[in-house]
């Protein structure tokens, strides 16, 4: 039945872990009824057009350019709270071609039959991963270590925080394992680290930081000369 009490305000925070909740189109609860009832209409519209060009790429380019206008700060908002004015700057040592690349992404990728089991829970789903995305947000992060030549069809991804669907049909998307191989087998670079390292970036962030140290003397164990860090 539906509830014609229901606000359009309700109807666009619905898809932040609410009623209707889609991690493509959380990016509403952030966006005012003007803005957000426009860019329904326009994808609408471009619905319409790609039932008669059988090209989407309009339909794709309206929802992309919404979720950048969703996340992006907002005249008279608060800054960023994790923003830098500078940073730490390692230069690369040997030349790119001879280096050794590791990987550590924020995906939540892990392998089969080695499940980080958050909140002691084995086998969580991606829907109870979302549905528990406050506990999460407290719970101690977990880095998983996936061996380099891991099978495709033996990853895993779990993460309460983004639509994980593109990242099962092609982790490459996210954790790039065959992109690395790929550039060793070219010669672009020299060689990856024996394992890559990921854990869900939906976590205690207090707790990430008191775990960095130890997660850092790990990845350095791979005498890699340059680590990809891939968040999402």
């Amino acid at each position: 039945m539906v509830d014609d009490s229901e606000s359009f305000e309700q109807f666009r925070t619905s898809f932040s872990y609410g009623s209707r909740s889609d991690l493509n189109f959380k990016f509403l609860k952030a966006t005012p009824d003007d803005e957000a009832a426009e860019f329904l209409r326009v994808l609408l519209d471009e619905l319409g057009n790609a039932y008669d060009t059988g090209d989407i790429s309009r339909l794709i380019e309206t929802a992309i350019a919404a979720q950048i206008a969703g996340y992006a700060p907002r005249e008279g908002s608060d800054p960023p709270r994790f923003l830098f004015d500078d940073g730490p700057f390692t230069p690369l040592g040997p030349p790119i071609a001879d280096a050794k690349i590791g990987l550590v992404t924020t995906t939540g990728h892990f392998v089969e039959g080695d499940d980080p089991a958050p909140l002691g829970l084995q086998g969580m789903s991606q829907q109870e991963a979302m549905d528990n995305i406050s506990q999460l947000l407290r719970e101690a992060p977990v880095l998983s270590k996936i061996p380099a030549d891991t099978a495709r069809d033996k990853l895993r991804i779990r993460h309460g925080g983004f639509d994980i669907s593109s990242a099962e049909i092609d982790p490459n998307v996210c954790f790039p394992i065959d992109t690395l191989a790929s550039l060793v087998e070219d010669q672009t670079i020299a060689s990856t680290s024996s394992t890559f390292y990921s854990f869900p970036g939906a976590t205690s962030q207090g707790r990430l930081r008191k775990a960095l140290d130890e997660w850092v003397a790990t990845i350095l164990n791979e005498s890699v000369d340059a680590v990809l860090l891939v968040p999402v």
